[in-house]
């Protein structure tokens, strides 16, 4: 079974998890553009019995343009998102798949909120839109 690590920049907080994930997808929303400081997020969602945490975490919440309320937990040290739990996706926790720090991680299928997709970014062939 996969097994992969994500950790914060310190290493202070990790997150392992098995198995392939169920969903990876690409979010245009303006709040994870904020988030991640880049043009869009991107996020591995694993079944929450499949994922370990450890360290110490701080947590932001936030509720989205749907509604729904997401509870992202970061490192107190340095800063960085390691997971985060979603109302509308309960038994789940998504994982930004930069904190993988992994090149070989597999390619999203999913793009949501493309209404905020900035006009430059170029999608990976074939991926699926939930807009």
């Amino acid at each position: 079974m996969t097994e992969r690590t994500a950790s914060c920049n310190c290493g202070q907080l990790t997150a392992i998890a098995r198995g392939e994930p169920g969903r990876i997808s690409i979010c245009h929303c303006l709040e994870c553009q904020k988030r991640t400081g880049s043009v869009f997020g991107v996020q591995a969602r694993f079944p929450e019995d499949a994922v370990t945490i450890a360290g110490r975490s701080t947590q932001f919440a936030r509720t989205g343009d749907d509604g729904t309320t997401a509870r992202f937990h970061f490192c107190p040290d340095c800063g960085a998102t390691v997971f985060y739990r979603m109302d509308a996706a309960p038994g789940f926790v998504a994982i930004p798949v930069g904190v993988f720090a992994d090149p070989t991680f597999p390619a999203p299928f999913v793009s949501v909120y493309g209404s905020r997709k900035h006009a430059w970014v170029r999608l990976p062939d074939g991926i699926g839109s939930e807009d």
